[in-house]
């Protein structure tokens, strides 16, 4: 592990999450271009994963850094986000499951990007945001995989909606309970840069 500056970019966790990233497009050009929508699956199942991986690395090996707080949760958004407009255009997961996760995310999104230009303090995601995280994350690539001629491709189906439908709830409930959290702590960031 190596400091950089006052934090610590340059650890395990960190490039876990970068490589989560720049993979990204591999999972587009699978699924948009070369429409092989079970290796696509399975490839956006092992990028929820890794969220987890580099979790409980950075809290194993005490590698948490003010930078990870703030990219690992952009990249999660974002891979969310790409990858369930990118299930929305192939067309195989229903038109209403995937607009109702994007309007979701689109809204906690902006939200937490205002707090965050009008001065809010950081906070640790909640552990019923990373629960309904696991749940969507995993029933998206469930129902991709569903679609496909894999021969797994009915239970898959059936796992995605026992697990997508609670995740989705889950995730309103998360994102309704986020506006007062928000609120409190745009009001300590602007008091802790009030004091002298």
């Amino acid at each position: 592990m190596v400091e950089i500056g006052p934090t610590k970019i340059a650890t395990l966790p960190n490039l876990i999450t970068l490589i989560r990233l720049l993979t990204l497009p591999v999972f587009v050009t699978m699924l948009l271009v070369n429409e092989q929508r079970a290796g696509a699956a399975l490839l956006l199942g092992v990028l929820g994963m890794t969220d987890w991986v580099d979790g409980w690395i950075a809290r194993r090996f005490n590698q948490t850094s003010q930078f990870g707080m703030v990219f690992d949760p952009f990249v999660d958004r974002t891979l969310f986000v790409v990858g369930t407009g990118s299930v929305l255009i192939d067309g195989g997961v229903p038109l209403w499951f995937c607009v109702c996760i994007l309007v979701r995310e689109v809204f906690v999104g902006l939200m937490m990007a205002i707090g965050t230009l009008v001065g809010m303090k950081r906070f640790p995601v909640s552990i019923w945001g990373k629960r309904y995280t696991f749940l969507l994350m995993t029933a998206v690539p469930l129902l991709l995989l569903g679609t496909s001629t894999h021969v797994t491709a009915d239970a898959a189906w059936l796992g995605g909606w026992f697990l997508g439908i609670p995740g989705l709830v889950m995730s309103y409930v998360v994102g309704v309970l986020y506006i007062p959290v928000v609120l409190r702590n745009v009001r300590l960031g602007r008091a802790e840069r009030a004091l002298p």
